[in-house]
């Protein structure tokens, strides 16, 4: 009876333990099925605008004097992308996601919105404009930011029709693509064939602005 008590309590120690474990592999960007999409050092696994952006101190910087389209070398469909943001005051940026590298990737493919919500710039807007939203299509939820200079963690779920914006903890948007753009018909008024894509390329689409990237890692299927 006793060792039958002793092993239970035991089970629970290693269970606490290896959930422990889970918990700082999580932090530390180490989730089971994660591969890194950025090695903290170059540029390796990433093509286009390749002299707009630089690996400095375990950080991808997006320079002010550079920017344009770096995009994934490896196309992906269903998958799940994780990855740390900070903006300065007034940035812009966009995350394509199922694009082609050549185009519009609002348009020939989806554009997730990264941005400064508070500048004052930005203050009229449209919905579908806001940090996290799909541009022209779907309007995120505001507020889920933190304050500029501070990281920022964000999940984005592709799985067929469907994506998920997750902003530090928050789910700001949870869309369903053809109920999105009934009959083609978008909130922009414009045409959108990116949004019928089922794969492509995962890319930081920048507009001038210096951001910084971390911990960027992503699970398929």
């Amino acid at each position: 009876m006793f060792a039958g008590r002793h092993g239970a309590a035991l089970a629970i120690v290693l269970a606490l333990v290896a959930g422990t474990a889970a918990q700082a592999d999580d932090k530390n960007g180490k989730e089971e099925g994660f591969i890194a999409l950025f090695d903290g050092k170059s540029l390796d696994g990433w093509q286009g605008a390749t002299k707009g952006y630089a690996a400095e101190n375990g950080v991808l910087v997006c320079k002010k004097e550079g920017g344009g389209n770096l995009y994934t070398d490896k196309e992906y469909a269903d998958f799940v992308l994780r990855f740390e943001f900070k903006l300065e005051p007034g940035a812009n940026n966009g995350l394509g996601i199922r694009t082609p590298t050549q185009g519009d990737a609002a348009y020939v493919g989806m554009e997730l919105q990264i941005l400064d919500d508070t500048a004052e710039q930005y203050k009229n807007l449209k919905p579908y404009q806001y940090h996290g939203s799909i541009y022209g299509v779907v309007p995120c939820e505001k507020g889920c930011q933190k304050a500029v200079g501070e990281w920022n963690e964000q999940e984005v779920i592709c799985k067929g029709r469907h994506v998920t914006v997750v902003l530090n903890g928050h789910k700001i948007v949870d869309a369903d693509l053809d109920k999105a753009a009934p009959e083609g018909k978008t909130i922009d008024g414009r045409e959108h064939p990116g949004l019928k894509r089922e794969k492509g390329h995962i890319g930081f689409l920048g507009h001038g602005s210096r951001l910084e990237f971390r911990k960027i890692r992503i699970k398929e299927g």
